[in-house]
């Protein structure tokens, strides 16, 4: 597990701000917010993502029956907050076996959601057809959210992306066939929202996914 922070978009590593920079600076990406080492799921590894983020952190919430928490991770830096947060959970998936998402909260360009996705980023809107009616909608903080089917991603997965509180929300799931989840107007809590609640949370085992992208 990396110990040093990461670019969101590539994975490689940053630099830090100093002489010639106030910003964290990636190779091939130039100015990005760092994504920070993920750690082990826990109701601490929450709530210290939730105190520091700008964006939201979605959770479907109540998890599906059998569903767990399985991972955190947000970019940014201690300085200007988190800018991008990412949540895994993983459980049953509707047609059997086991499956994992990755709901990714994010500003304009910061580009994590496209890495889960396996899509060019930074942005999901060239991938969305937003002049067709939303395949799924779901509830995010207590609103009624449309999110669009992206295209073009890996087979492997089902990727729909849409706004949510003025951010990016992507949902990404895998098995490709697990998508049908999103289906079940899922109810997404902000956990900046949930105060005490979020003790409530069962934890699973770290998703190599949020590893992986």
């Amino acid at each position: 597990m990396r110990g040093e922070p990461s670019c969101p978009k590539c994975g490689g590593r940053v630099r830090a701000p100093g002489l010639f920079s106030d910003a964290w600076q990636c190779d091939a990406h130039g100015t990005v917010h760092p994504l920070q080492p993920v750690i082990p799921p826990s109701v601490e590894a929450l709530e210290v993502v939730v105190h520091r983020t700008k964006v939201p952190v979605w959770m479907p919430w109540p998890l599906p029956v059998g569903w767990l928490f399985t991972g955190v991770a947000s970019a940014g830096d201690d300085r200007g907050g988190g800018r991008a947060t990412a949540v895994a959970c993983t459980g049953p998936g509707p047609l059997g076996g086991m499956g994992e998402l990755i709901l990714v909260a994010e500003e304009l360009g910061v580009g994590l959601g496209a890495r889960y996705a396996g899509v060019d980023g930074p942005d999901p809107g060239p991938y969305m057809n937003v002049e067709k009616p939303p395949q799924v909608k779901v509830l995010a903080a207590g609103r009624p959210t449309p999110l669009w089917h992206v295209a073009e991603t890996p087979d492997d997965r089902a990727v729909f992306a849409g706004e949510a509180l003025g951010m990016w929300l992507w949902a990404v799931v895998w098995p490709e066939q697990s998508g049908m989840l999103m289906y079940d107007e899922l109810v997404l809590a902000d956990l900046r929202d949930a105060g005490a609640e979020v003790e409530l949370v069962p934890c699973g085992a770290l998703s190599p996914r949020l590893l992986e992208a």
